[in-house]
């Protein structure tokens, strides 16, 4: 990899941790606990899989029992979901990974413990959509094993609204990757993290490897600059 933990550490900085989105309304307990309720429900007597492509695959935060490679057809990984929290400012948006229509995504599947089926959702909801305005960002899709086909749980697929910024040219991205940090750390760091677990994996995504190659360089320019006394 182009991209390093010299080049990470180079990305990070202090800054505030704002709260919440303006207007964003956490869920309540008893609200996630229907959450969790239904879609345990919809699940049936069927194994639980959840399809991580991204940071769930660095940092799960459930229990699994059992994982294995899949191919999600006719999605694709894309930074584009926009960020003035966690690893963005306002000053400064970021970028997180959704799954957008087209193409192929290579990822992995994790099962969850069918004894703890309905907790384990409940915890995986109260990571990754916390709030109202989210709460419709998990959905099932199919996607292709060494086993036959799975109907799995994947967060962030298909966003919609004012905060996706689709399309832009992979230059674009790095320059935004490059420079976006928050409270919790760094953009290129999220980049770094699944590039590399990625890896681990077998699994080498075309564009995100071009992507921290060009995150690299950028980085490099911008520390360049800083110590020629110039600005970003």
């Amino acid at each position: 990899m182009r991209l390093t933990p010299e080049h990470v550490a180079l990305s990070l900085r202090e800054e505030p941790d704002l709260g919440w989105e303006p207007g964003w309304t956490h869920l309540s307990e008893a609200e996630f606990d229907d959450l969790a309720a239904r879609w345990d429900a919809d699940c049936g007597a069927d194994p639980l899989w959840v399809f991580a492509y991204g940071s769930l695959i660095w940092k799960p935060d459930f229990e699994s029992v059992a994982h294995m490679p899949a191919t999600a057809f006719g999605w694709h990984r894309s930074f584009c979901l926009k960020m003035r929290r966690w690893r963005g400012s306002p000053q400064q948006l970021g970028l997180m990974l959704a799954l957008e229509r087209g193409g192929r995504c290579d990822g992995v599947i994790y099962r969850l413990p069918d004894a703890d089926r309905r907790g384990q959702i409940r915890r995986m909801f109260q990571r990754e959509i916390r709030f109202h305005h989210t709460r419709h960002m998990v959905r099932w899709i199919t996607v292709r094993t060494a086993e036959g086909r799975k109907r799995v749980m994947v967060f962030w697929a298909g966003p919609t609204g004012e905060r996706v910024m689709s399309g832009l040219p992979l230059e674009e991205v790095a320059h935004i990757l490059a420079r976006a940090c928050g409270p919790i750390g760094s953009c290129a760091e999220y980049l770094y993290n699944t590039v590399a677990h990625l890896e681990e994996f077998g699994i080498r995504d075309r564009n995100l490897w071009r992507l921290q190659e060009l995150v690299a360089r950028e980085i490099e320019a911008i520390h360049r600059g800083a110590e020629s006394g110039g600005g970003h």
